[in-house]
């Protein structure tokens, strides 16, 4: 090869060498421009990222930079951020606490927090999403940590949470339904109210989960209402999972989407049993106040006439007498009617009494060893009279031997439910017959009385034990009577562990063939509490309780502040007294009683102005103890006999006071 050769291709090879150096020069330069773009591009993305960016250098967590976003979210300065730790800066305490996990940073090479909690400059809460990557840049590992602000979001997921923490909490049920009826929504009340748990109903049909007896008109208004997009609401039955009802206010709203378009229904509904069980009791207690005053109304007219009526055969029988040219008989016939008047004013006052003590439970009952035998024969020999001036058959029977008739009971309430019994069957009988008894039945003396009245038709006897009311009230113009006899012979019987009740008796009419009342039994039970000890028969015998005979006369002191009853206790004493010592208050029977230690008898008014019968009883007893006190009231209620006999007396008499008895019981004492 020629030197010219050579030199040719030392040209070429030069030519080759200097165009490859050109183009790697050229690859380099647009390299560098290419790098120099990205860091531009990059740069850009960097500053005007609507996100938060930190740089931190891996190694030593030192920030190398930050971005203008997160500044500006932060409301700190750059130079708050440059060549601090992570961990150093307060408000980022909650990201990475400490080296330790800043070391789990570097080993994981990624960390992220759904929600963090952060606060700006001026004290705000934020919350952020925080993303942490570690990558090389430069041969040097860096950790870019990537801040989304998502206060927004938090703030609408917790609004959303608040408020169906609400609505889980409500006392009503909210249900949600497609249009088709099927579930898509229900709420904590839904499962108590329904039975029917979340996990059950969602998904499953309305009508299958909760059947609803609702009205055709209901069903029919409902569907007219919702889809004209009205809410609908009404009252009716609902079914429970159990199977059982209860009453339902439901509240049915369409749910509209946003274009208008109906997707389905909103129901609220609440368990209204306690709200009609309210509004019952309110309407039974407005009839029952209703009532009340129409039993108060009835009562004071009724208490008007049954007062009057004697008061005025009393006061017009009594200004008779006054006339001089009266004959004997005729005196009798006015004193008589005076009696009767004033014996039927104290049975209404009695009643009025007996009513008042069972109202405010005064009655006491005192267990006493009663033979059932002597008690209703006691009843017949009582009654006869009465029975045989209406020309009524009066008779009675006994269930048990009278040796076999003694039993624990209250012979008191007896006799007053037996009184109250027959009174009503001879007052309400015209003609026929009237009979009582008892028999033994299942551990309980079961009594009746049974007559030929007037009857009680059924619709009255829902209220005939009430207080105040007659069997057929259209007749108590006819009928004396408060209308308290039955009410308080039913608060007796209950006292005594029994229960009172009553039939009509009916026969066939010869008319149509219905069956017609022909009188009435009432029935009453007591246990049947009898007694081991066996006693002789005992005869009922009428006892002369008068003074004749009385061989001893007495030194009485009479205290009574009245000047009528003075007279009239006067008058009863006479026959007892060899002398009458009267005094009108408490501390004058004491001094009287200091200077007279043969007084044997002395009749001590209760109720008296500055010392009462109590006190003035406890002073004579400090220095006689021999004297017989017998105290005369006016008061009725239940304790006063345990008071008086408390304070000393031997023995208690209510007014008005009878003859009769008075006698009777100075005669224990003296005879």
């Amino acid at each position: 090869m020629n030197e010219s050769a050579l030199k040719q291709i030392a040209m070429k090879k030069a030519l080759e060498n200097h165009n490859t150096v050109k183009e790697k020069g050229e690859k380099k330069s647009d390299l560098k421009e290419a790098l120099i773009a990205s860091e531009i591009r990059y740069r850009r993305l960097f500053e005007s990222a609507k996100d938060g960016i930190l740089i931190l250098d891996a190694e030593t967590g030192m920030i190398v930079d930050v971005n203008p976003f997160l500044i500006n979210l932060l409301g700190y300065s750059k130079s708050d951020f440059i060549e601090k730790a992570i961990w150093e800066i307060g408000f980022l305490n909650d990201i990475i606490e400490n080296k330790e996990k800043f070391a789990e940073l570097q080993q994981n090479k990624y960390v992220r927090y759904e929600d963090l909690p952060l606060k700006t400059s001026t004290g705000n809460k934020i919350h952020v999403e925080f993303v942490s990557n570690v990558y090389i840049e430069n041969q040097k590992e860096v950790i870019q940590c990537n801040i989304r602000d998502i206060t927004e979001r938090i703030n609408i997921q917790n609004e959303i949470k608040f408020q169906v923490d609400l609505i889980n909490n409500v006392g009503q049920a909210i249900v949600a339904t497609d249009l088709q009826g099927t579930v898509i929504y229900w709420n904590n009340a839904a499962e108590k109210i329904y039975g029917w748990l979340s996990s059950e109903a969602i998904g499953q049909n309305i009508i299958h989960l909760t059947p609803a007896q609702q009205t055709k008109e209901q069903a029919i208004d409902s569907m007219q209402k919702l889809s004209m997009g009205q809410t609908w609401a009404g009252e009716f039955l609902v079914k429970r999972k159990d199977g059982s009802s209860f009453p339902a206010f439901v509240t049915d709203t369409p749910m509209v989407s946003s274009d208008g378009e109906l997707k389905g229904i909103i129901g609220i509904s609440s368990d209204v049993t306690e709200r009609k069980r309210n509004e019952l009791e309110l309407i039974l207690a407005k009839e029952k106040a209703e009532e009340s005053e129409r039993l108060k109304s009835a009562f004071l007219a009724n208490m008007s006439h049954e007062i009057r009526t004697p008061m005025n055969g009393i006061l017009g029988f009594t200004e008779l007498l006054k006339n001089i040219d009266l004959n004997g008989e005729q005196q009798q016939q006015y004193i008589g009617i005076i009696e009767k008047s004033g014996a039927r004013l104290l049975n209404i006052i009695n009643d009025i009494i007996s009513i008042s003590k069972i109202e405010s439970k005064e009655t006491r009952i005192t267990v006493t060893e009663t033979n059932v035998n002597e008690l209703m024969a006691f009843i017949y020999h009582f009654f006869k009279p009465e029975a045989a001036k209406k020309n009524l058959k009066f008779s009675f029977k006994n269930g048990l031997s009278t040796k076999d008739a003694f039993v624990n009971t209250d012979r008191e309430k007896i006799y007053a439910i037996l009184t109250n019994l027959v009174k009503n069957a001879i007052k309400f009988t015209q003609s026929g017959y009237i009979e009582t008894g008892y028999n033994v039945k299942n551990g309980f003396i079961e009594f009746y009385v049974s007559d030929s009245g007037t009857g009680i038709p059924l619709e009255q006897r829902e209220y005939i034990f009430e207080r105040f009311r007659q069997g057929n009230e259209t007749l108590t113009s006819n009928y004396e009577g408060a209308g308290l006899g039955l009410s308080i012979s039913k608060a007796y019987v209950e006292m005594l562990g029994g229960k009172i009740w009553i039939k009509n008796r009916t026969a066939e009419s010869s008319l149509n063939g219905d069956r017609e009342i022909t009188g009435s039994v009432f029935y009453f039970t007591i246990p049947a509490n009898f007694t081991q000890k066996i006693k002789p028969d005992i005869a009922v015998k009428v006892v002369d309780n008068e003074a004749k005979g009385n061989a001893k006369k007495l030194k009485i002191l009479l205290v009574e502040d009245d000047f009528n009853s003075e007279l009239l206790m006067r008058a009863y004493l006479k026959m007892f007294a060899k002398e009458i010592l009267h005094v009108s208050n408490g501390i004058d029977a004491v001094n009287i009683c200091k200077k007279n230690d043969d007084i044997d008898l002395i009749l001590m008014d209760i109720n008296m102005l500055g010392m009462n019968g109590y006190e003035a009883t406890r002073n004579i007893r400090t220095f006689n103890n021999h004297v017989v006190i017998i105290a005369q009231t006016a008061y009725a209620l239940s304790g006063d006999k345990e008071k008086v006999i408390a304070a000393g007396c031997n023995n208690y008499i209510s007014k008005p006071i009878s003859h009769h008895v008075l006698c009777k019981m100075i005669n224990s004492y003296f005879n």
